[in-house]
Parts: structure tokens; sequence; C-alpha cells
């Protein structure tokens, strides 16, 4: 059995370097539909990958609430001093607090952690050197929820978070802003007018533009974190009525400057709650927003948004979109399958004599059938080992100069190359039967 597949396979392969034109041809269509196909599932890979890291840096199974400043709002007659207007008052909402992260913690289950999260524009002061900044006040459970590692030093300790002490922690780009050539562990910044001690370094994030655009992220290296605690007692405490607000609100009234533009009165600028279990997530999330409607006097001014969901929804689309990506990919393979077929069928009639010839020295109908089945799959293999370097090649060129991000997968190698070499097969497979099926006496007397 070997030797006759062996025989056949070097009459094919001659037949093949014979009309090297008409091969070349005939394999196009193969080798642009497993070029498609790779590239099609690279993107599509890529696009996965995305949203995987996505979901890392917004945290598994995680709840955000954000505050959201009411605005004022009315019919015209109740702004130009209408009694009825004034007389109308809004519910008194204490914002976005400690009191609620608080609250989910003792009364909800399912949550294994609550990071309130209040962030100030400030600048940093270190050698000479300053830089605007933002100083983001948050708990130990921050960096556990969002998955942030130590350069160096530490993270903050209980007593640092007790007794409000003025420590910080900083980004990566931090460290080559101010201390380029020094060991900042130890070391004092200046943010704001108080001075913080630097007790740890975070690993870089390297989060791009995009993510930081599309996800309503910071750019993590460029952050310096002090306890939430620290933050509300030394720098900013938008709950607490100060003698300036007072006085702001004097000047207005004195002057009669009817100010209505909106001020943010909310204590925390996000609140991240970490659920067990991602099946428990959208309930979790369903209590907390009519837990803090009841604890805001039924303002709501907060938003709670689940991103999970958010981005398996976008998955799932774009599941649907590389499934058509690929069938449509898939079109050209099935296309270059005909191609074979037709080439091959064209090249029974060309080659009758020649198959009159074998068969009158001695070659069965199975010899004829392995020939012509062996030239179809020998052009299917070659195009499919072209197409899978050429759909690298493009894969690579889609993320270099497209923007895109692509990941070309072994699986989807191997799938593209078996059906290019299945196709061959099947669309081999009638020309083979219907070159095995000629009369060989016919056949020898045929011009």
């Amino acid at each position: 059995m070997i030797e006759v597949l062996s025989s056949n396979f070097v009459v094919a392969v001659e037949a093949i370097a014979h009309n090297k034109t008409r091969s070349i041809l005939t394999s196009l269509g193969i080798i642009f539909g497993v070029a498609s196909v790779i590239a099609m599932l690279a993107i599509g890979k890529g696009a996965q990958l995305e949203i995987m890291s996505q979901i890392r840096l917004l945290g598994a199974n995680n709840i955000i609430i954000t505050p959201v400043v009411e605005q004022t709002e009315g019919k015209v007659e109740e702004s130009t001093g209408s009694s009825a207007g004034a007389e109308e008052k809004k519910p008194f909402s204490p914002g976005l607090t400690m009191e609620d992260a608080a609250s989910i913690v003792a009364v909800i289950p399912d949550v294994a952690s609550v990071s309130p999260e209040t962030v100030v524009e400030t600048t940093a002061i270190q050698s000479g050197y300053r830089r605007s900044t933002k100083l983001v006040g948050v708990t130990e459970s921050y960096f556990d929820g969002s998955d942030f590692e130590v350069e160096s030093g530490r993270l903050f300790s209980e007593q640092h978070i007790e007794l409000s002490a003025p420590v910080c922690v900083i980004g990566a780009d931090v460290v080559t802003k101010f201390f380029p050539n020094q060991q900042p562990i130890g070391q004092e910044l200046k943010v704001g007018d108080l001075w913080l001690t630097v007790v740890g370094v975070l690993k870089k994030r390297n989060i791009s533009d995009k993510n930081i655009e599309r996800l309503g992220l910071r750019n993590f290296d460029l952050d310096i974190y002090t306890p939430i605690s620290t933050m509300l007692l030394r720098f900013e405490d938008r709950s607490r009525l100060t003698a300036d607000d007072l006085t702001r609100a004097a000047m207005n009234q004195n002057s009669g400057n009817s100010n209505n533009a909106a001020v943010n009165y909310h204590q925390l600028d996000r609140l991240v709650v970490r659920v067990d279990g991602s099946h428990r997530v959208r309930p979790v999330a369903d209590v907390i927003t009519r837990m803090l409607q009841r604890r805001h006097n039924g303002v709501v001014d907060f938003e709670v948004t689940v991103p999970e969901a958010l981005l398996k929804q976008e998955r799932r689309t774009q599941t649907i979109f590389n499934i058509v990506l690929a069938s449509i990919a898939s079109i050209s393979l099935i296309v270059g399958g005909i191609g074979i077929m037709n080439i091959m069928l064209a090249s029974v009639m060309e080659r009758i004599r020649e198959i009159g010839v074998r068969r009158s020295v001695g070659a069965t109908e199975r010899d004829i059938i392995y020939q012509f089945l062996i030239e179809a799959i020998t052009i299917s293999i070659t195009g499919g080992l072209i197409g899978v370097i050429l759909g690298v090649l493009i894969s690579e060129g889609i993320s270099l100069f497209a923007d895109i991000g692509t990941a070309v997968s072994v699986p989807s190698i191997f799938i593209a190359f078996f059906v290019s070499v299945a196709i061959g097969l099947i669309f081999g497979l009638w020309p083979a039967r219907k070159a095995a099926l000629q009369d060989p006496v016919f056949a020898l007397r045929h011009e």
C-alpha cells in the first residue's frame, strides 16, 4: 500500500511541476482563504484579550458607585422669582460618604470589601521640582481589588489609617519625575501644603491611552496615594461645612448673586464594592441602589455601574462579530475548493490519453484515483502552508499599522490548515473519480 501511494505521489508531483502556473493559480483560493481565516481569528482573539485586560483593570466581580452632582432644573417662571417655585424644596442628601461605605459592608451580605476613594487635584514639590498631580485617598482594600503590586516598600498599615498619618504610596512615574537618582522610600514629598513620607512604590501598570479614555480610568502610574483618613482630615472633606463656605454664601447673598451652579457636596469620588461570586453581582447592585436611595432621602445623586456585565455584553457582541468575519473568510476557502475541482476536472479532460496509457500498462482505477487525489491534496497543503505564513504576516501588519490588537493562536493555525487539506480532499474526490472511470480503449484513441 505504501509503495502504491509513494509511486502515485511521484506521478502527481511530476504533473504539478509540469504545470506550475496552473497549480499556482489553483492554490490562490486556498492561500487567501487560509490567510483570511487566520487574520480574522487573530483579530477576534486580540479583541477578547483586550476585553479580559479591561476586566482585570476594573477588577473582577466589582460594582462601581460614582457620585452625580445634582443639577438645577424646573420651569422658567420658577427661576425668575415665582413664589410657587420658591416654596418647593428638594430633599436633603448628604451625598456619597464614608457612612455609605460602612453601611454597605455592615448590612449587605456577599460583600467582600468596599473601597472608598477621594481624588484631589493638587501639586507636588520635591527638590525644587514642581508638578501637577492627583492625590488619591484610599484604604488598604483599594490595592487588593485593583491588581496593584508593590515594587518597593510597603502599603499603608492599619496604624497609618487610624492615626491619619502623613504618608503616601507613589506610582512608578512619580518616582521617575521626583526621585530619578535616589531611593524614594523614606523621602518626603510636599503635596499641596503638607509634607508626606513615602512608604511604598507601586509597579508600573502600563495602561494604554485607549483604556484610560474608554474605561474612565486615570494614569495610575502618576498618582500619589494617601490613607483616606489622612485625605479627609488633612486635605479636603467636602461633607464638612467650613468657614470659607459660610463666607462665600454670605457674599453671594449680599451681592444678590443667584449662582445656581452645581456644587460637588459628595465626600467620596468613587466607591468600589467587591462581591463574592460573579453570579451575585447583579442582585447586590440592585440592593445597593435601593439602600442608597433610602439613605439619600430619595435623591438619586449617584450612579451604580456593573463593569463586568457591560464588558461581558461587549464580549458577546464581539464573539458574534468574529463568527460573522470567520464565516465570510471561510467562503474564500470554499471558493478555493471549487477552483481546485474545476481545474482538476479540466486537467482530467486534457489528460485522457495519459490516463489511457497508464491503464494500459497496468494501473488500476484506484491508482488513477490516488494520482488525481494526491494532486489536489498537495495543492491544498502547499496553499495552506503559504496561507498560514501570509495570515500571520497580515495579522502582524494589522496590529502594527491599524492599531488593532491581534493575537495569532496555534489552534487557529491548525484549524485553518486542516480545513484547507479537507477541502482539497473533498473537492478533489469527484475529478479523481471521473478520471478513474474513463474507458481505457476510448482514452487511448483520444486526441
